[in-house]
Protein backbone atom coordinates (compact mmCIF):
# COMPACT_ATOMS: atom_id res chain seq x y z
CA UNK A 1 0.00 0.00 0.00
CA UNK A 2 1.52 3.37 -1.18
CA UNK A 3 1.71 6.02 1.89
CA UNK A 4 3.39 9.41 1.78
CA UNK A 5 7.11 8.86 2.77
CA UNK A 6 9.25 11.79 3.97
CA UNK A 7 13.02 12.12 4.37
CA UNK A 8 15.38 14.81 5.51
CA UNK A 9 19.05 15.62 5.89
CA UNK A 10 20.51 18.71 6.81
CA UNK A 11 21.09 21.48 4.57
CA UNK A 12 23.94 23.60 5.25
CA UNK A 13 24.90 27.38 3.52
CA UNK A 14 27.52 29.56 4.57
CA UNK A 15 27.37 31.81 6.73
CA UNK A 16 27.91 34.68 4.73
CA UNK A 17 25.05 37.20 3.57
CA UNK A 18 23.20 35.38 0.74
CA UNK A 19 23.72 38.86 -1.69
CA UNK A 20 27.38 38.13 -1.59
CA UNK A 21 26.45 34.48 -3.71
CA UNK A 22 25.75 33.83 -6.68
CA UNK A 23 22.04 34.76 -8.41
CA UNK A 24 19.26 33.32 -10.65
CA UNK A 25 18.58 35.90 -13.95
CA UNK A 26 15.43 36.81 -11.44
CA UNK A 27 18.37 38.56 -9.28
CA UNK A 28 16.63 35.97 -6.73
CA UNK A 29 19.89 33.73 -4.45
CA UNK A 30 21.10 30.30 -5.25
CA UNK A 31 21.83 27.33 -3.22
CA UNK A 32 23.02 23.82 -4.00
CA UNK A 33 24.07 20.47 -2.16
CA UNK A 34 22.70 16.99 -2.18
CA UNK A 35 18.96 16.45 -2.12
CA UNK A 36 19.23 12.96 -1.88
CA UNK A 37 21.03 9.53 -1.36
CA UNK A 38 21.40 5.77 -2.55
CA UNK A 39 22.15 2.66 -1.70
CA UNK A 40 22.54 4.08 1.59
CA UNK A 41 19.68 3.42 4.55
CA UNK A 42 18.55 6.87 6.39
CA UNK A 43 17.65 7.41 9.68
CA UNK A 44 14.11 6.72 9.26
CA UNK A 45 15.32 3.23 8.19
CA UNK A 46 14.30 3.48 4.52
CA UNK A 47 16.76 2.26 1.70
CA UNK A 48 15.91 3.50 -1.49
CA UNK A 49 17.73 1.11 -4.39
CA UNK A 50 19.64 3.27 -6.81
CA UNK A 51 17.21 2.55 -9.73
CA UNK A 52 14.65 3.93 -7.60
CA UNK A 53 16.09 7.49 -7.93
CA UNK A 54 17.19 6.85 -10.84
CA UNK A 55 13.71 6.57 -12.72
CA UNK A 56 12.31 9.49 -10.47
CA UNK A 57 15.07 12.08 -11.43
CA UNK A 58 14.46 11.33 -15.35
CA UNK A 59 10.70 12.20 -14.58
CA UNK A 60 11.37 14.78 -12.46
CA UNK A 61 13.67 16.63 -15.10
CA UNK A 62 10.94 17.38 -16.83
CA UNK A 63 9.32 18.68 -13.98
CA UNK A 64 12.14 21.44 -13.19
CA UNK A 65 11.99 22.21 -17.20
CA UNK A 66 8.59 23.26 -17.08
CA UNK A 67 9.25 25.68 -13.93
CA UNK A 68 6.83 23.58 -11.61
CA UNK A 69 9.93 21.79 -9.38
CA UNK A 70 8.57 24.17 -6.23
CA UNK A 71 8.97 23.35 -2.39
CA UNK A 72 7.32 24.45 0.86
CA UNK A 73 8.99 25.70 3.78
CA UNK A 74 7.18 23.33 6.68
CA UNK A 75 6.86 19.77 5.65
CA UNK A 76 3.07 18.83 5.24
CA UNK A 77 1.43 15.14 5.34
CA UNK A 78 0.23 15.82 1.82
CA UNK A 79 0.56 15.10 -1.61
CA UNK A 80 -0.25 18.42 -2.60
CA UNK A 81 2.01 21.14 -2.71
CA UNK A 82 0.70 24.38 -1.21
CA UNK A 83 1.45 27.24 -3.12
CA UNK A 84 1.16 29.79 -0.34
CA UNK A 85 3.65 27.89 1.62
CA UNK A 86 6.35 27.72 -1.25
CA UNK A 87 9.40 29.16 -0.69
CA UNK A 88 11.89 27.99 -3.16
CA UNK A 89 12.60 26.35 -6.84
CA UNK A 90 14.77 23.62 -7.98
CA UNK A 91 16.59 25.03 -11.12
CA UNK A 92 19.17 22.18 -11.79
CA UNK A 93 19.45 18.46 -10.83
CA UNK A 94 21.62 15.90 -11.34
CA UNK A 95 23.90 12.81 -10.33
CA UNK A 96 27.23 12.85 -8.29
CA UNK A 97 28.07 9.08 -7.42
CA UNK A 98 25.35 7.95 -5.38
CA UNK A 99 24.09 11.65 -4.60
CA UNK A 100 21.34 13.67 -5.96
CA UNK A 101 22.42 16.97 -6.23
CA UNK A 102 20.46 20.11 -6.65
CA UNK A 103 20.99 23.85 -7.30
CA UNK A 104 17.44 26.08 -5.41
CA UNK A 105 16.27 29.59 -5.70
CA UNK A 106 15.19 31.03 -2.70
CA UNK A 107 11.81 32.83 -4.22
CA UNK A 108 10.56 36.29 -2.63
CA UNK A 109 7.94 34.87 -0.87
CA UNK A 110 6.45 34.88 2.75
CA UNK A 111 8.35 31.67 2.94
CA UNK A 112 10.80 32.33 0.92
CA UNK A 113 11.91 35.28 2.58
CA UNK A 114 11.50 33.21 5.92
CA UNK A 115 14.00 30.98 4.70
CA UNK A 116 16.57 33.49 3.30
CA UNK A 117 16.62 35.16 6.95
CA UNK A 118 17.11 31.52 9.07
CA UNK A 119 20.13 31.12 6.37
CA UNK A 120 21.40 34.57 6.72
CA UNK A 121 21.48 33.93 10.53
CA UNK A 122 23.05 30.59 10.60
CA UNK A 123 20.36 28.35 11.34
CA UNK A 124 20.84 25.19 9.86
CA UNK A 125 18.28 23.57 8.00
CA UNK A 126 17.18 20.35 6.48
CA UNK A 127 16.49 19.71 2.51
CA UNK A 128 13.41 16.92 2.77
CA UNK A 129 11.78 15.06 0.04
CA UNK A 130 8.24 14.10 -0.30
CA UNK A 131 6.53 10.93 -2.26
CA UNK A 132 4.46 8.25 -2.29
CA UNK A 133 5.47 4.83 -2.37
CA UNK A 134 5.20 1.30 -0.54
CA UNK A 135 7.52 -0.31 1.79
CA UNK A 136 9.32 -3.75 1.65
CA UNK A 137 10.98 -4.95 4.93
CA UNK A 138 14.59 -6.17 3.86
CA UNK A 139 15.73 -7.36 7.27
CA UNK A 140 15.58 -6.04 10.72
CA UNK A 141 15.26 -2.45 10.88
CA UNK A 142 15.26 -1.87 7.14
CA UNK A 143 12.68 -1.05 5.03
CA UNK A 144 12.77 -1.42 1.24
CA UNK A 145 11.16 1.31 -0.86
CA UNK A 146 9.64 -0.14 -3.80
CA UNK A 147 9.37 0.87 -7.68
CA UNK A 148 5.85 2.51 -7.12
CA UNK A 149 8.04 5.37 -5.50
CA UNK A 150 6.70 8.66 -6.80
CA UNK A 151 8.90 12.09 -5.79
CA UNK A 152 6.61 14.52 -5.24
CA UNK A 153 9.16 17.79 -4.43
CA UNK A 154 11.84 18.77 -1.63
CA UNK A 155 10.96 21.40 1.13
CA UNK A 156 13.42 22.69 3.51
CA UNK A 157 11.89 21.33 7.21
CA UNK A 158 13.76 22.17 10.89
CA UNK A 159 14.62 18.04 11.48
CA UNK A 160 16.72 16.14 9.57
CA UNK A 161 16.83 12.57 9.06
CA UNK A 162 19.15 11.75 6.03
CA UNK A 163 22.58 11.86 6.36
CA UNK A 164 25.15 14.25 4.31
CA UNK A 165 23.27 16.68 2.69
CA UNK A 166 24.35 20.23 3.41
CA UNK A 167 23.59 23.23 0.81
CA UNK A 168 26.20 25.29 0.15
CA UNK A 169 25.63 29.24 -1.17
CA UNK A 170 26.51 28.96 -4.72
CA UNK A 171 30.14 31.33 -5.11
CA UNK A 172 30.41 32.94 -8.39
CA UNK A 173 33.99 32.38 -9.45
CA UNK A 174 34.45 29.68 -6.97
CA UNK A 175 35.02 26.26 -8.18
CA UNK A 176 33.98 24.83 -4.72
CA UNK A 177 31.01 26.64 -2.58
CA UNK A 178 31.93 28.08 0.64
CA UNK A 179 30.61 25.90 3.04
CA UNK A 180 29.15 26.65 6.53
CA UNK A 181 32.85 26.03 8.59
CA UNK A 182 30.96 23.03 10.63
CA UNK A 183 29.22 21.49 7.53
CA UNK A 184 33.23 19.54 6.73
CA UNK A 185 33.07 17.85 10.42
CA UNK A 186 29.18 17.23 9.72
CA UNK A 187 30.06 15.07 6.64
CA UNK A 188 33.10 13.35 7.81
CA UNK A 189 31.05 12.34 10.69
CA UNK A 190 28.25 10.80 8.67
CA UNK A 191 30.85 9.15 6.60
CA UNK A 192 31.57 7.25 9.70
CA UNK A 193 28.56 6.89 11.08
CA UNK A 194 27.25 5.73 8.34
CA UNK A 195 30.11 3.51 6.87
CA UNK A 196 28.31 -0.08 7.99
CA UNK A 197 24.62 0.70 6.34
CA UNK A 198 23.04 2.03 8.80
CA UNK A 199 22.27 5.96 9.55
CA UNK A 200 21.50 6.99 12.86
CA UNK A 201 19.75 10.24 13.02
CA UNK A 202 22.17 12.94 13.62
Amino acid sequence: MKQVLIETIPFSVSPISLTEGLKAPSGNPLVEGILATAEVKNGNGRYYPREIWDKEIDRYQAVVKENRATGELDHPDSTIINLKNVSHIIREIWWNGDKVMGKLEILPTVSGNILKALIENNVMVGVSSRGMGSLKEMNEGTLEVQDDFELLCWDFVSTPSNPGSYMNLVREGLENPISNPYSKVNILLSEILCANGTCPII
